[in-house]
């Protein structure tokens, strides 16, 4: 932020005072401040250099622009078609940079492209805008979005332990592009504000930046980690439930209304496990079998081929080598 006053030739000072941040401390490497002074600073930024993209691209984007493109997906039915609009609409108010949303089988991903030679504001540019559309999209859907992983364009910072907090994901760097990537399941979830709802938002709307958003409203999300967690007390609807503090009728009338079935999430946490174990262990069919959820290897071995067209000891076998 300072650096976007000095391309300004503007004094950062009021915005910091404003916050209570030491100019001094600026250049210190164990330096921190809290979240209630990132919103501080941020606004008293934002105002003063009317950009609320804090010179991170060519075009400064004066007050009221993202709220603009927040109002601009509103009336979208989904979560996924509100995306699709806010990434369209950002190209229209910043064309130096490309926001885009995918999925492809059970994963989703935005991309944010740059489209300039790298230089010292990408880590701000890309960080805030990643955190703003995720922030925003959780707050549309009213559910906590948990993160796969969130890739960034840049060498890994000194500070990268702190991508752990600003993100809850694996965090990988030197990508081609910033992205972050989620469960799929949740752009189809309905939108849950109004109009009303978005005039008391934008009133204060910077901890949807700062600040994780923690409800979560997918019941698959919650499903699919019961099933890895607990492989053997998840075999009946019932065990599931019963972790999950809910009836079994309640269990399969929210998963159908999420687009999902409890057999077909079963299938894919036990295929994926099956299939690490036996590709990176040694250990027995039976164990496999056992770890990944069944009763018996019969019943295992009977489920794999029907997954995968093979038998657990031939996924296992490098293809063109004969079996021992």
């Amino acid at each position: 932020m300072v650096l976007a006053y000095r391309q300004r030739g503007m004094d950062p000072a009021a915005a910091l005072d404003s916050a209570l941040i030491d100019a001094d401390r600026l250049d210190d490497p164990a330096g921190r401040i809290t979240a209630a002074q990132m919103e501080r600073v941020s606004e008293a930024a934002m105002r003063e250099l009317d950009d609320e993209a804090l010179g991170c691209f060519a075009r400064p984007l004066p007050w009221g622009s993202y709220g603009m493109l927040a109002r601009a997906s509103l009336s979208a039915p989904t979560l996924g078609l509100a995306l699709r609009r806010w990434c369209r609409h950002h190209g229209l108010i910043a064309p130096d940079a490309t926001l885009a949303l995918e999925a492809q089988g059970p994963q989703a991903r935005i991309t944010l492209t740059l489209h300039r030679p790298p230089g010292p504001m990408d880590e701000l540019c890309v960080v805030s805008v990643l955190r703003n559309i995720h922030g925003l999209a959780s707050w549309y859907a009213d559910s906590r979005i948990p993160l796969r992983q969130a890739l960034f364009p840049y060498p890994a910072p000194e500070h990268v332990a702190a991508y752990a907090a600003l993100f809850e994901a694996p965090a990988r760097f030197g990508e081609p592009a910033g992205a972050l990537v989620f469960d799929a399941q949740y752009l189809n979830l309905p939108m849950r504000r109004d109009e009303a709802a978005m005039n008391q938002l934008l009133q204060r709307a910077l901890p949807l930046t700062v600040r994780s958003f923690r409800r979560d409203r997918l019941l698959v999300q919650r499903v699919r980690q019961a099933l890895a967690d607990h492989p053997a007390d998840t075999h009946s609807a019932e065990g599931l439930a019963a972790l999950l503090h809910t009836s079994v009728r309640s269990l399969h009338r929210q998963l159908q209304a999420e687009g999902a079935s409890l057999q077909a999430l079963k299938d894919e946490v036990r295929l994926q496990r099956a299939s690490e174990l036996l590709l990176r262990t040694n250990r027995p069919i039976k164990q496999v079998a056992e770890a990944a959820g069944f009763r018996n290897e019969k019943s295992f071995a009977r489920a794999f081929r029907a997954w995968t067209g093979r038998s657990p000891s031939e996924w296992r076998q490098p293809s063109g080598t004969p079996a021992a």
